[in-house]
């Protein structure tokens, strides 16, 4: 009881540092995404409290997901209204359930390690790109956005320069401050402190970011952030304008093949930046615990559901989130909960607290998760393992950098399987040779694929030489290989080469194969 107890203490501090980070991104994708922005607020509270509560990840977090951005915008411009979308969403969350019973979360387990790891050093890269503009105080471009082209007509590269140039001092100063307070609480001092334990380094930055910005408003300082540099909560008067933001589902138009189409789209991608998440996140639990991914996209479907019944954004396991969940020393995912709990009693009771929160002070927050996620220790390490490892690892990073999160593993994917189709082309043909007497071994699989290879080594034995063909290791021969072995048979007397078949138990070999 103890130990639950000091844990839950832990996971009550660490849940408010992912709801101080989640705020300003579930605004930020519910404005990227053109919808209104309390659907972002719906989401992430629907994240934290319905899905995690039914999920059985301990770490992940879930909410609106940047990945769902373009998904969001294009159904909500194709089917003409926020309402008929918030549909779609419900049905979305019903497929989902449906995926978790016919047990589609395996797929997870079929993304190489090499692509999951490359997935988390491209995000961390994104961070650190993406927030320097914020640390400088240049908040033109949306908080949460990761796209490479960018909706303020910049790109990820060209937004830091023009940042430099129009950057506000009084958040870069707040930046600094924020980003030396975590630091700080990196040393031997902080963390040997018994009373600062429980009290994680990015809250006390976010806090003293607060308490700077209001000193400096409350002395009627010139140099007080802008309403545009700070956290933009919706701030209802009272409790009937709170109940308007509530938007909900218009079922009339059930049939409609836009919908369907809609529907599918969305339960495609959310699940599959669900799997992926929580397969990476995973990677990053200390104590290695595994998400039971078919209860996992359950857990969302119901997410969905309730999510799109009250207007919100669909949700998804999101990685930024879930990073500084880990990050901030998260150790169940009651601290998930919690958050969720606590960013609905926020909008409700102190709406106006939360819209005081600098941006560049949650930027360097972020910025500092990034550089968690971007380790040079983890590019020597695919480096040393070789490239059929380190490839596919950079491939995924420079492929989500430049397009989104589901196209970069998919490209990542195809390049793990290029050096996989290649390995085994390799090893599926081995040549041996001592001075004049050449051995030619089949083994496993031979395809038409490797006619190339085989038909390279064939031409290449010298002439007057001792060639033995043993196929006794091969479990299946294609017709293409049996004719480039039968062509080399009739022409090795031209060339006064003998040739030896030692055939195998595969019986199209045993007709195939021509007797030297």
């Amino acid at each position: 009881m103890k130990k639950f107890l000091q844990h839950t203490a832990s996971d009550i501090s660490v849940s408010i540092v992912v709801l101080l980070i989640g705020l300003p991104l579930c605004l930020g994708i519910a404005l990227g995404s053109g919808a209104p922005l309390f659907s972002g607020i719906i989401a992430g509270i629907v994240g934290g409290i319905v899905v995690g509560f039914l999920s059985g990840s301990q770490l992940s977090v879930s909410g609106p997901a940047a990945a769902l951005t373009a998904v969001v915008a294009m159904g909500i411009t194709n089917l003409g209204s926020f309402e008929l979308f918030l549909a779609a969403v419900v049905l979305a969350g019903m497929m989902q359930i449906v995926l978790g019973y016919v047990k589609a979360g395996v797929i997870a387990h079929f993304v190489p390690n090499s692509v999951i790891k490359g997935m988390l050093a491209a995000i961390g890269l994104i961070l650190i790109l993406k927030q320097i503009p914020h640390f400088l105080g240049y908040d033109v471009d949306f908080e949460g956005d990761e796209q490479f082209f960018q909706s303020d007509k910049q790109n990820t590269f060209s937004e830091i320069p023009q940042a430099l140039q129009l950057f506000n001092g009084t958040a870069l100063i707040i930046g600094a401050i924020s980003m030396a307070i975590l630091l700080i609480w990196q040393t031997k001092w902080v963390k040997s402190a018994t009373w600062l334990k429980g009290l994680p380094g990015p809250l006390v930055a976010v806090l003293a970011s607060v308490l700077i910005n209001y000193g400096l408003a409350y002395t009627g300082s010139p140099y007080a952030l802008e309403v545009s540099h700070l956290v933009n909560l919706p701030v209802a008067k009272d409790m009937q304008q709170f109940f308007s933001f509530f938007t909900y589902p218009d079922f009339n138009h059930l049939f409609s093949p836009t919908l369907w189409v809609t529907a599918v789209s969305v339960a495609v991608v959310a699940s599959l930046e669900t799997l992926l998440a929580v397969e990476a996140i995973d990677k990053l639990d200390p104590l290695k615990r595994i998400t039971p991914t078919n209860r996992e996209l359950k857990a969302q479907g119901v997410g969905n559901i309730v999510s799109g019944l009250f207007g919100g954004l669909p949700v998804a396991s999101v990685i930024i989130r879930s990073s500084v969940n880990v990050n901030a020393g998260a150790k169940s995912k009651m601290a998930t909960i919690i958050n969720g709990l606590l960013l609905l009693v926020c909008v409700v009771f102190i709406p106006g607290l939360l819209s005081k929160i600098p941006l560049s002070a949650l930027a360097a927050v972020l910025l500092y998760t990034g550089f968690k996620l971007v380790s040079i220790q983890e590019f020597k390490t695919f480096y040393a393992k070789g490239w059929d490892q380190f490839v596919p690892f950079i491939a995924t990073i420079i492929a989500i950098f430049l397009t989104d999160m589901l196209i970069g593993i998919v490209f990542g994917m195809l390049v793990s399987l290029f050096y996989l189709v290649r390995s085994n082309f390799r090893s599926a043909i081995l040549v041996v040779n001592d001075q004049n007497n050449y051995l030619i071994r089949l083994r496993k699989d031979v395809s038409f694929l490797n006619k190339p290879i085989i038909k390279k080594h064939l031409e290449s034995f010298p002439n007057d030489c001792h060639v033995i063909v043993d196929a006794t290791r091969a479990d299946f021969i294609d017709k293409d290989i049996i004719e480039e072995i039968n062509d080399f048979i009739d022409h090795a007397p031209s060339r006064g080469i003998t040739v030896f078949v030692k055939k195998g138990n595969y019986q199209p070999m045993h007709l195939l194969f021509k007797q030297p």
